[in-house]
């Protein structure tokens, strides 16, 4: 086979290659328009379910509110209308029986002057008496018309107006939600979730961040964060589980939330970070993320974490919950073992911050020095690795030289730090002397 031939060859494989590639993006690409249609569709979908459902509540509730008035305004005219009438029908019997009086006496009367001559007298004195009785010059008193109550309906006509401004602002559709999730970055144990605003013309003074896990098993949205921070770790995550994420947002005076961001799927693969049960003095909470000094009485030694658990490029941190008194060798940090019989993380291969502030790298003391530990202080400890050398010793094993930054309040203290051999994991630890102190890590 000649050299063209094989170079023909060659270019036709890349070629199919190539044609393999490009089919296989663009399919990738339709799976993603179909995604997004998928989305336009169904959330489409759900707004129009949502203002029907919301609008024939609305229609319910007005024609309800509408009979309830016309019922309570109907009943008024019916009670004016009975306490009116009743006097007017009392005045109507009496002149009735007036009358029936004023008929009887006619009668009797007529048939006096036509009787004879000797029964006249009496018939004429029987007469005159009856009439005497009667008391022909009394009448009775007949209310004028203005005395007399004329009902009436007051109604505004602009009410239809002002509903139907109310009506013609009421509800609003959106294209897209005024915040979106931005990002998600797995922790030990959690989920750092960042979101930011999309429409800058929507002043947000709340966020609101809700999750769930996800699955056909999948439970449903909780609240995780309510505040104004634009980001939130969500902790107690299992390992090795989907979770969604969504924010909405309102604006400042308002109750009503915005409409939810785009959901977003992720996980955490890391193990949560626990305490080592059974040190002496320190009580622990169910997840064993949580440490509590019990009392004074006990040795100080130092609660190590279960495992290694702490990797570089990640943060770790500790939360005060509760405070005690504090005491010079309290510690609160990171080191390369778990040396049982320690009583403070101020030794060698370990840096640390105490309950003052201070700062001690592999047992001394800096010069530079974080504000004191108090009730809801958060202290971060990140590393990264600068350099990996070989050790003098010659013994094939290294040296790693670590770029540690504490932070505490405001403040940061930023060093680099040399360990013995390129540590996969560190452990971290807490002593305290005195009860009352309660830690939280993640």
């Amino acid at each position: 086979m000649s050299a063209e031939v094989d170079l023909l060859l060659q270019e036709a494989k890349e070629s199919i290659e190539a044609a393999q590639n490009y089919r296989s993006e663009l399919q990738l690409r339709l799976h993603g328009l179909n995604q997004a249609r998928k989305q336009v569709r169904g959330s489409s979908s759900q707004a129009r379910d949502a203002l029907q459902r919301h609008f024939s509540e609305l229609q319910s509730s007005a024609a309800r509110l509408l009979d309830e008035r016309l019922t309570a305004l109907l009943q008024e005219v019916d009670a004016i209308e009975a306490e009116s009438i009743k006097p007017l029908d009392d005045c109507q019997a009496l002149i009735e029986h007036g009358v029936g009086q004023a008929d009887e006496l006619l009668r009797e009367g007529e048939a006096a002057l036509r009787c004879g001559l000797g029964e006249k007298e009496d018939k004429l004195g029987s007469f005159t008496k009856k009439a005497l009785h009667i008391q022909l010059d009394s009448l009775p008193e007949v209310p004028a018309l203005v005395d007399v109550p004329c009902v009436s309906a007051q109604l505004d006509d602009s009410l239809l107006g002002a509903l139907k401004d109310k009506v013609s602002r009421h509800g609003a559709v959106s294209s897209y939600p005024p915040v979106q999730i931005e990002e998600l970055q797995e922790r030990p144990g959690g989920m750092l979730v960042r979101w930011c605003k999309v429409d800058e013309d929507f002043a947000a003074a709340d966020f609101r961040l809700q999750c769930r896990r996800s699955g056909t098993g999948g439970s449903q949205y909780e609240d995780a964060y309510i505040g104004r921070e634009l980001e939130f770790l969500v902790l107690q995550l299992d390992t090795n589980s989907d979770y969604q994420f969504r924010v909405s947002s309102r604006g400042e005076g308002r109750t009503e939330w915005s409409p939810w961001s785009v959901p977003q799927s992720g996980g955490t693969t890391l193990a949560a970070h626990e305490w080592s049960p059974g040190t002496e003095g320190y009580v622990l909470s169910s997840r064993r993320n949580i440490s509590l000094r019990s009392d004074s009485v006990s040795r100080c030694c130092v609660l190590y974490s279960r495992t290694s658990s702490y990797f570089c490029g990640q943060t770790l941190t500790f939360k005060i919950i509760a405070v005690g008194a504090p005491e010079q060798r309290d510690s609160l940090g990171v080191c390369v073992d778990n040396s049982r019989g320690q009583e403070s993380l101020q030794r060698d291969q370990a840096v640390c911050i105490s309950t003052n502030g201070a700062v001690f790298v592999n047992g001394k003391e800096m010069t530079n020095q974080l504000p004191a530990l108090c009730l809801g202080a958060a202290v971060t400890f990140d590393m990264e690795v600068v350099s990996i050398q070989p050790s003098l010793h010659g013994d094939g094993s290294s040296v790693a030289k670590l770029r540690v930054t504490i932070g505490s309040g405001n403040r940061e203290v930023v060093f680099d730090w040399q360990v013995e051999n390129n540590l996969d994991a560190l452990f971290f630890g807490c002593s305290f002397a005195h009860s009352g102190w309660k830690v939280l890590v993640f």
